[in-house]
């Protein structure tokens, strides 16, 4: 029997959301301050799932919500 499990679907899945222009620009602004750390530019498209990831990474109350089965 192989010993790597199967690998998770790995299918990009596109979502499109409508912001305030408020957290738009703010957005922009995060994108700029991100090419200004690390000197390469990141489109906002492409700087959007690391910082759900994060988000959904650091919610403890969530955590515990998917290890208890509810979601």
């Amino acid at each position: 029997m192989i010993k790597l499990a199967r690998l998770p679907d790995r299918t990009p899945v596109k979502l499109t959301v409508i912001v305030m222009p408020d957290l738009s620009r703010a957005l922009a602004d995060y994108a700029a301050f991100y090419r200004d750390t690390y000197g390469e530019k990141a489109d906002v498209a492409d700087l959007i799932p690391a910082m759900l990831e994060g988000f959904l990474a650091a919610d403890k109350a969530f955590a515990k919500f998917r290890k208890d089965g509810e979601g």
